[in-house]
């Protein structure tokens, strides 16, 4: 027995070496300056597990809260966006990314999932608990099931033989483009982090400044990776891209707002002419902004984020410059550094140690001023057309800008209340329609789907148009704001890989902006009015009515006496008798109130003169 003990005891210690070593957690920041005076920033946070451990609840970089989502609903392969702000390509170029880790304007999910009618609701109303968003609100009306748009990032097949399962993973799709992404949705995202975004490069991550960018989106990946003949891992990527206005971004917080310099300290522009001593049209500054990071996100990194261990860990930042452009590094201990053959360079983080870049004003040279911006593979534009409150229609404009062919898959998932005339589908322009998946409303329980499989070609414009009917919504479907709009999802643009672009077979994606659809809308003021006038009437006839049943009416004479009102009746009785007396000189003249004289014999009761009888007190006092 001791003999089987100690021949297993290195099989289990090599295991468990080996399952150490598969737990990882890396951090890694690009930032890169764009045109405009803008900053590209993206932070990239990925942790794994082994599978083996992750189906016996054992964790150490991921995290357990959502872990156990996963596993309650049946998740293979999770995706989900938060949104904010749109990517301006003809300034900023090419998408981050190729636009894997973007989502469109508010909230965004999808998965591959087993029992998929059952787990989708928990996942979604699960999330929503977990990241303080109203996933809850996606529900059959607002999913889809899309065909050609989305491929697995990892491999499924894979895992669903070692899982020893034969059934088949469904792909289930929903947004939500009303959401407003606020601090809410990013405080548990850093809860996931290993650091809680106190330590590493996602203590730069401040709620003033992610919400200020002009762009921003964050996103969190789930993926299962296999090797063949080998283990399975849980990958986990949490992502966050904005572009941030570097100008506004180093205003002081305690004053946001931008107030003109004294006339002393403006650089006028003379070939200008202006009429006043004090105004003048300022001078565009030549050259590279001054910025550091700690100005741009108000406090510098602070360290890396070592978590101590024997297994990877990865903590870099590449700066993304041209070759001519200094960069000052301000910590205390010794950075290594490595540079590219195209400028960009990449710092390791120390461990106990604060980390700053420096960028002082530069007037760099022609050759490195010249734009090196990416094109992006595909330009997109979509708009609703038409007037009035009962018809519309919707236009959307592709334009390939590469000389070669490309082909793309365009998905439109619309709210069940945008109904749209699909014989009015046309694409016009150089563009042909390969293949088309469409799934039609049913009103209140599902929204349209419309898949397309299009190709352009190159240097050419596709035109994508239709028609559509707006429904009329019971007035308990409208929101407090319904004036304001609906808010219609944004459209999916898949560009295929191919020879020409060399990408992973995913390809890359880009998002048009969310619309805005007015509907027929009732008006809210005729009910108010009508419930305030029918309160009113309903108050004066029940409150009289009410009177009349409850109050009683009596005659004067009928009501009974009051003691209290006895005892002031003889006190007022009483001072009109002493005034008498001392109006009328002495006994015998009373004045009864009146202005008249209570002669002997007669006495003042309730303010009026009656005759006293012989056996009172007058008839004892003469006797």
């Amino acid at each position: 027995m001791r003999l089987s003990i100690l021949l297993t005891l290195p099989a289990t210690l090599l295991s468990l070496i080996y399952a150490q070593e598969q737990h990882s957690y890396t951090e890694h920041l690009h930032l890169k300056p764009l045109p405009d005076n803008s900053l590209y920033a993206g932070f990239t946070f990925t942790s794994t597990t082994p599978y083996t451990a992750y189906a016996s609840n054992h964790f150490r970089y991921f995290p357990r809260s959502l872990a156990q989502i996963l596993q309650y609903t049946h998740t293979a392969e999770l995706h989900l966006r938060f949104a904010l702000g749109r990517w301006d390509e003809e300034s900023w170029g090419s998408r981050p990314r190729r636009g894997l880790r973007e989502g469109g304007n508010g909230v965004e999910l999808w998965a591959w999932m087993d029992g998929a009618e059952e787990g989708w609701s928990d996942l979604v109303n699960s999330l929503s608990g977990l990241f303080c968003a109203s996933l809850n609100f996606v529900d059959s009306g607002k999913t889809t099931r899309p065909v050609l748009s989305f491929e697995p990032e990892g491999t499924l097949e894979e895992l669903q033989r070692k899982r020893s399962r034969t059934g088949e993973l469904r792909l289930l799709h929903g947004m939500l483009p009303h959401e407003v992404v606020c601090t809410e949705n990013l405080t548990p995202f850093l809860k996931l982090l290993p650091c809680k975004g106190k330590a590493g490069i996602s203590s730069l991550l401040d709620g003033h400044k992610l919400f200020d960018a002009n762009w921003q989106t964050m996103a969190v990946d789930v993926r299962p990776v296999c090797t063949p003949g080998g283990d399975c891992i849980l990958e986990i990527e949490q992502t966050v891209d904005m572009v941030l206005d570097i100008e506004r971004s180093m205003r002081p917080r305690e004053s946001p707002i931008p107030r003109p310099l004294p006339i002393e300290d403006v650089t006028c522009d003379e070939t200008k002419g202006y009429n006043g001593h004090d105004t003048c049209y300022p001078r565009r500054p030549k050259g590279e902004t001054a910025w550091s990071l700690s100005s741009v996100f108000g406090r510098p990194i602070r360290g890396s984020c070592a978590l101590g261990g024997s297994e990877k860990q990865e903590y870099d930042i590449t700066f993304e410059v041209p070759s001519e452009r200094t960069v000052e590094i301000t910590s205390e201990t010794t950075i290594p550094q490595s540079t590219t053959s195209s400028g960009s360079r990449t710092y390791r983080l120390p461990q106990n140690a604060d980390f700053d870049l420096n960028l002082p004003h530069q007037v760099l040279g022609s050759s490195a001023q010249a734009s090196t911006l990416e094109q992006p593979p595909l330009y997109a534009s979509r708009q609703l057309t038409g007037h009035g409150a009962e018809r519309g229609g919707m236009h959307t404009l592709l334009r390939n800008p590469h000389p070669y062919t490309q082909r793309i898959v365009y998905l439109e998932s619309l709210p069940w209340f945008l109904r749209p005339y699909m014989h009015t589908l046309a694409l016009s322009g150089a563009g042909k329609m390969e293949k088309m998946f469409y799934t039609p409303l049913l009103d209140r329980k599902r929204g349209t789907h419309l898949e397309l499989l299009i190709e352009i070609q190159p240097l050419s414009t596709v035109e994508l148009t239709y028609d559509f009917e707006k429904a009329i919504l019971r007035y308990t479907e409208y929101p407090p704001d319904a004036n304001r709009g609906f808010d219609i999802p944004a459209a999916i643009i898949r560009v295929l890989p191919s020879s020409n672009n060399s990408q992973s077979k995913q390809g890359s994606y880009l998002r048009t902006t969310s619309l805005l659809l007015p509907l027929p809308t009732p008006d809210f003021s005729m009910p108010y009015n009508v419930i305030i006038l029918t309160s009113t009437v309903i108050a004066l006839g029940f409150g009289s009515i009410f009177n009349l049943l409850v109050r009683r009416f009596v005659l004067v004479e009928e009501v009974p006496g009051n003691a209290i009102a006895g005892v002031v009746r003889r006190v007022r009785d009483g001072v009109a008798r002493i005034r008498g007396m001392v109006k009328g000189g002495g006994v015998g003249r009373v004045d009864n109130g009146g202005g008249g004289v209570v002669k002997k014999g007669e006495e003042v009761v309730g303010g009026e003169v009656r005759k006293v009888d012989g056996g009172g007190r007058g008839g004892k006092k003469d006797r």
